[in-house]
């Protein structure tokens, strides 16, 4: 059989797999695996086993990986969560939708600290639902608002997924980091503005609280300044070159861990769950990254990434349209699978295409390539890539912040949460075209202090 049409039986299988529910890792490691076999036959496949799994794991930058997973994992038991919502709901509870704000700035915190959207989505859920609830905030409104601030997690450094593709398309992890505040930020107040066009809309949905008195709002205002820290410690400290992010991760488990002795939340029992919970979570990450590495392998000796590269060279379609159909591939992928293994299977496809049709460096000027180095390609499509990952978190049928929100919110539909946070999809929408349309959005940071 020709390499090119194994390759694409191989990923017709490989989806077969995914919509039979196999988990991902399982499923890019048969076809991945198989596939190999069938190029370079079992003794070349098993040679490479040898020293694949201790090569893709020994590297030193995918140590940050289990120390963020636990620091995420200590701050959602440590209070953390309800300090940053109680500031928040003082900060902006007065105003109608208020509280809907609260949720979505307090998930932009803690997600600064978590680096999960699915961690902060669970976490915040449990804090804001009740208070949404208890305010009388429409159904929609309010699962809709902290599935979609549970989003934030995910690009807000820290952030695990911007390690691995870090990692995998070997980007400095740090330019990451700069490259995801500025982005992060939009969102922030893209989400906030929804709110506020969704109650003036429909002004039942979101009714004010109330202005918190002075007490109450210095207290609550004090509450988070050590949240603030713990974030300034870890990325400040990376941002100004003081140490790099596994030493800073390193530091930032310390920080949250002191924080939570200092509050009497830190039991032996929620150390060693902690402890359990990033051990699960770090296998399941490394396993995915190994298959991953197995069907790279197998789609490269193939042939398909290179097929597929030419096949955009050739099409004849601008650079921006070709981006523009990545993502909106990405996008429909989103509603499939869930973001870690969607960034993982579609790199090795994706990123082959993008650098042959940049063709080298600043060749706007002849009407070819986006006019960026590769290095700072692999920064702007980063950022692109994982906010559209977010969609997937908050679409349908996965929407995987939508089930967390609806396993905790039992009395709510789950397609009146859906309907909730299609506002917030709307204004991802717009953060993607402003991203696309202007990279500096994303790479400027990177250049100021990249220097």
């Amino acid at each position: 059989m020709d390499p090119i049409t194994l390759g694409l039986l191989g990923l017709a299988i490989l989806v077969g797999l995914i919509v039979m529910r196999v988990p991902i890792a399982y499923a890019m490691i048969l076809v991945g695996a198989g596939g190999t076999a069938i190029i370079n036959g079992p003794a070349i496949l098993l040679s490479q086993l040898k020293t694949l799994a201790y090569g893709q794991f020994s590297i030193y930058d995918l140590s940050v990986v289990p120390m963020f997973v636990l620091m995420g994992a200590l701050a959602t038991k440590t209070g953390l969560s309800r300090d940053m919502f109680r500031a928040a709901n003082a900060w902006f509870g007065w105003m109608r939708g208020g509280t809907a704000m609260a949720s979505i700035a307090a998930c932009a915190g803690f997600g600064a600290v978590c680096g999960s959207s699915l961690a902060t989505a669970s976490t915040m859920g449990k804090v804001a639902l009740p208070e949404l609830d208890r305010y009388n905030y429409s159904p929609a409104l309010a699962t809709g608002s902290v599935a979609a601030g549970g989003v934030l997690g995910i690009l807000i450094p820290p952030s695990v997924i911007l390690v691995i593709y870090a990692v995998i398309v070997e980007a400095n992890i740090v330019t990451m980091f700069m490259a995801a505040l500025i982005p992060g930020l939009i969102a922030v107040v893209l989400f906030l503005m929804t709110i506020a066009i969704y109650v003036r809309l429909v002004p039942s949905a979101g009714p004010a609280q109330g202005v918190s008195d002075k007490e109450e709002f210095w207290a609550a205002t004090r509450g988070v300044l050590p949240v603030l820290g713990i974030f300034g410690v870890v990325i400040g400290g990376i941002y100004a070159g003081f140490y790099n992010p596994t030493p800073a991760a390193a530091i930032g488990v310390f920080a949250v861990f002191v924080y939570g002795l200092f509050r009497g939340l830190m039991s032996r029992e929620a150390m060693r769950s902690s402890i359990l919970e990033t051990a699960g979570t770090t296998g399941m990450i490394y396993l995915i990254l190994l298959g991953a590495e197995l069907l790279k392998i197998f789609m490269s000796r193939a042939g398909v990434p290179q097929a597929a590269a030419d096949m955009a060279v050739n099409s004849g379609l601008p650079p921006m349209m070709v981006m523009a159909i990545l993502l909106i591939a990405l996008i429909v992928l989103g509603c499939l699978m869930d973001s870690m293994s969607m960034i993982l299977l579609v790199l090795p496809f994706f990123w082959p295409v993008l650098v042959e049709i940049n063709g080298g460096l600043y060749q706007m000027a002849d009407g070819s390539g986006f006019g960026l180095s590769t290095d700072e390609l692999k920064v702007w499509f980063g950022i692109l890539a994982l906010v559209v990952v977010e969609l997937g978190l908050i679409t349908p049928p996965v929407g995987m912040n939508v089930f967390v929100i609806s396993a905790l919110a039992k009395n709510v539909p789950m397609g009146t949460t859906f309907r909730g946070v299609f506002p917030f999809f709307l204004s991802e929408l717009v953060r993607v075209a402003l991203l696309l349309g202007f990279p500096a959005l994303t790479l400027w940071l990177p250049r100021v202090l990249g220097g």
